[in-house]
């Protein structure tokens, strides 16, 4: 079998994981530009010095495009990528392929649920454990997935009050929807879910992680190529995107007003390197 060759998943898609096939994906994928563009600031960052074991067979949860993976293959035997959506795969099979690494293979699977795929050296994942619906579970199951002595290394997204490139957006918004009620469908706990670090250290030492380190990445992000392309990519996806899609036939009546108050603020980001970058800030937490 091809290392690149999927493999079914473990288990039934849960509810959430319907949720990132049918609704988000197709989103994310619109705005690869933006999502690649700016998240990698975050991974490039730290992946030199996060001591990935060479010749070692390494986890990438959450894969995505694929990006990470291919970055991690430089270095280990093996990267297997995992993801619960199957647009994302689509695009990370292309990526490797385009990328000749031929020692990685891609996945589809809910890590939550389990892997059969025996143990790792090395975890990594690139803002994905923030959307476990159990985060004891999930970081308990990757914790499962890595050999004794292996090491796990997760970015995810620090304070709200550290990341404009979302939240100034949400508030815009705020001004002409009300907050999603309890019943909306949403991508699970959130990407701010791990923004605190004594709430998620607590959760990694029950899921029996040890030698746990927080270390803060600032990054300028990418949140459109121009005007048209920041507002439309703060209606699609994050908080504000949220809020939007769940007001349904409101939110439409009242979009042109919407639209306007988004480009005003954008209007404020001064363009350069072919697009608008903002403040961002998140958390690389290593333990073993």
């Amino acid at each position: 079998m091809s290392l690149q060759s999927p493999i079914p998943p473990v288990a039934q898609n849960s509810e959430l994981v319907d949720f990132w096939n049918e609704i988000l994906a197709p989103k994310f994928v619109r705005f690869r530009h933006v999502l690649v563009g700016g998240l990698s600031r975050h991974s490039e960052a730290v992946l030199p010095a996060l001591r990935v074991p060479a010749g070692g067979r390494v986890l990438d949860v959450g894969c995505g495009f694929g990006d990470t993976a291919i970055q991690l293959a430089r270095t280990a035997r093996e990267v297997v990528g995992v993801d619960c959506c199957e647009a994302f795969l689509d695009c990370a099979r292309d990526e490797v392929r385009s990328a000749r690494a031929d020692n990685v293979r891609l996945i589809a699977g809910d890590v939550e649920r389990g892997l059969n795929e025996g143990q790792f050296d090395f975890v990594f994942s690139r803002f994905g454990t923030m959307f476990f619906a159990n985060p004891v579970a999930g970081l308990r199951a990757m914790r499962a997935c890595l050999a004794p002595g292996g090491t796990l290394a997760h970015i995810v997204w620090r304070a709200r009050s550290d990341n404009p490139w979302v939240f100034d957006a949400l508030e815009i918004v705020r001004e002409f929807l009300p907050a999603p009620d309890a019943t909306a469908r949403s991508c699970g706990p959130g990407p701010f879910s791990m923004a605190d670090e004594e709430t998620t250290r607590a959760q990694m030492q029950a899921a029996g992680f040890r030698d746990i380190e927080f270390q803060r990445i600032d990054a300028k992000v990418l949140v459109g190529r121009d005007i048209a392309d920041a507002v439309a990519f703060q209606l699609a996806i994050g908080p504000a995107g949220e809020t939007f899609r769940a007001a349904g036939a409101l939110a439409e009546e009242r979009r042109p007003q919407i639209e306007a108050a988004l480009a005003a603020h954008f209007r404020t980001i001064a363009e350069r390197n072919g697009g608008l970058w903002m403040d961002s800030s998140s958390w690389l937490i290593t333990a073993r």
